[in-house]
């Protein structure tokens, strides 16, 4: 039955129609549990929440389905407005980003010219950002443009999928940048010729690519809200004498948020991801995907008030 959720979730977050409806109708039916709201100042406001609580950020402006270069602009500015209110107001947060909104699907050139213009600007007031993965049909050309840009910007990183079979030597052939990557388990529906159709060779594969890129000495975010996966991190990093100032954990907002605070209180760098924006469907759904159980909270939005 979870697996035919899972799928039921990925099909509904690749439809346009629903995209679109859910941006006229705003923040309902459960979402902003997920969404901290629609514009840079919620953002903000949420941000400040989750850092008085000792926990960093990083923020995402949602997008789905960039079709011209005016809307590709358009999510490359809102990117630049939520760098200058990170360092406007002294935020302990980073920016997350898909090249999909910077026109990746029109032109190599589009998306180049925007990440720079972004990079120019979080190089300026010292913002890290992050490149999003995204399915496996645009996960080359995402690691081709991030070995571009990193030769020309330190503060940069990407992310890596384990259930993708492909990983391993992604993750070897990237240590020649001493590239900051978050490593995740993959949220898109793929076939079993690119991807580990089950899930327990996903999870081991995100245990030896975690262990692999911090044996390696490189900064690592292990996202994910798997206890295994975090006792495994943990249990690695002692034996290994692996300093605390090398990975931190990444969860969701909305997601285990009492577990977020457990790891804070143990002395972890905890960084909670906080996505806002109108185009949130998308997003939404694959959140479902990924944890079915989350389907209660969206029945009790709907039906509780």
């Amino acid at each position: 039955m979870e697996r035919i959720l899972r799928n039921f979730f990925l099909f509904l977050s690749k439809n346009r129609f629903f995209t679109k409806l859910a941006k006229r109708y705003g923040l309902r039916f459960g979402a902003g549990k997920f969404v901290a709201g629609e514009t840079v100042p919620d953002a903000v406001k949420t941000i400040q929440e989750l850092n008085d609580k000792g926990m960093s950020v990083t923020i995402d402006h949602l997008g789905e389905f960039i079709d011209s270069e005016s809307e590709a602009r358009e999510a490359a500015e809102n990117c630049i407005k939520a760098v200058e209110a990170i360092a406007e107001h002294k935020l302990d947060s980073q920016l997350s980003l898909k090249l999909t909104s910077m026109g990746l699907d029109i032109s190599e050139g589009l998306v180049m010219e925007n990440m720079r213009r972004i990079l120019d600007v979080a190089q300026e007031k010292d913002v890290f950002v992050t490149i999003d993965m995204e399915d496996y049909e645009r996960c080359e050309k995402t690691l081709s443009i991030f070995k571009s840009l990193r030769n020309d910007y330190e503060h940069i990183g990407t992310v890596l999928q384990s259930y993708l079979y492909r990983t391993v030597g992604d993750i070897e052939d990237l240590n020649q940048y001493h590239p900051n990557l978050r490593l995740v388990k993959g949220a898109y529906k793929e076939s079993p010729k690119v991807a580990f159709p089950d899930k327990k060779d996903v999870d081991d594969n995100l245990k030896k690519i975690i262990r692999i890129h911090l044996l390696h000495g490189n900064y690592t975010a292990i996202a994910s809200h798997d206890d295994e996966v975090i006792e495994y991190t943990k249990k690695l990093v002692k034996e290994n004498n692996i300093s605390r100032d090398l990975f931190e954990f990444q969860m969701l907002f909305g997601i285990r948020v009492e577990r977020q605070k457990e790891l804070v209180k143990e002395g972890y760098k905890v960084r909670v991801y906080v996505p806002y924006g109108n185009d949130w469907y998308g997003y939404f759904m694959r959140r479902l995907a990924e944890r079915p159980a989350n389907i209660a909270f969206v029945l009790k939005g709907v039906w509780g008030k």
